[in-house]
């Protein structure tokens, strides 16, 4: 008799191929029913990764995401019971999917949305007083640390203007041509949304720096000091910043 956890496996596994998993039963036709809750699951995966990606799938448009969507789900089987944080795996299958090769800015457009999904459900936190924040930094503004908010997701593209392709396909934008360069972004909790604020690549590598834990004056090294202030104004604008401690001598901080 197979255990529990062998059954378990069993049944996800028929969830994908045309067999039937050993030992269940059903009033009528078994091959039939299953068939149909085998189908359910697919179609509920799909509206998911739908819900999730709603930028690729306008931009590809409903038949080619429905077919992308349904290759997906069988190669990447969900792996928790929570459906909001299904599709982990999408911007970089997109990235070696043939079909969508034609259109290279595609991953970068899914990540943004990736990030806004773990943004908007992200832990909530107070944002430090500005006037506070400001004084402890210039006490000694190189070794401060700053504790950014949780929702903070950095976005950086190496090649794409991902950041204004992804904001000409949200509802009632107006489509005009990209600029021809990569972009980067904040994304970030706003209220009941998840805004996604297009900044400097530079000023996003100081903002990646900073969540990593480097103290302001390594974050902002090689970095022309008004991309540097900019970074640093965006943060506290955008109540960003809720901690503050200065880094030891030995390299770590508070």
């Amino acid at each position: 008799m197979q255990s529990h956890l062998e059954t378990q496996a069993a049944f996800r596994a028929a969830l994908n191929n045309a067999e039937l998993p050993p030992g269940i039963t059903a009033v009528g036709d078994l091959d039939r029913r299953f068939s149909v809750y085998r189908n359910t699951v697919a179609h509920s995966l799909s509206e998911a990764l739908g819900q999730r990606f709603p930028s690729v799938a306008r931009i590809v448009g409903d038949a080619f995401f429905k077919a992308v969507a349904q290759i997906f789900v069988t190669a990447h089987p969900p792996r928790s019971p929570v459906l909001h944080t299904y599709g982990d795996a999408f911007p970089a299958f997109l990235a070696s999917f043939p079909p969508a090769a034609t259109l290279p800015y595609l991953p970068d457009v899914a990540r943004i949305e990736l990030l806004r999904g773990e943004a908007y459900h992200a832990a909530d936190a107070d944002p430090m007083p500005a006037d506070t924040c400001a004084a402890q930094i210039s006490a000694d503004p190189d070794n401060a640390v700053l504790t950014l908010h949780p929702s903070l997701r950095v976005f950086v593209s190496d090649s794409h203007p991902a950041v204004s392709i992804w904001a000409m396909n949200q509802p009632g934008a107006t489509a005009a041509p990209p600029p021809p360069d990569a972009e980067a972004a904040l994304i970030f909790r706003r209220g009941d949304n998840a805004a996604v604020l297009k900044i400097d690549p530079d000023a996003a590598r100081i903002v990646a720096a900073l969540i990593g834990g480097a103290p302001l004056g390594a974050a902002c090294q090689d970095v022309a000091p008004d991309i540097a202030a900019s970074a640093f104004s965006t943060l506290l604008q955008h109540g960003l910043i809720i901690g503050l401690s200065q880094a030891k001598e030995s390299g770590t901080h508070d």
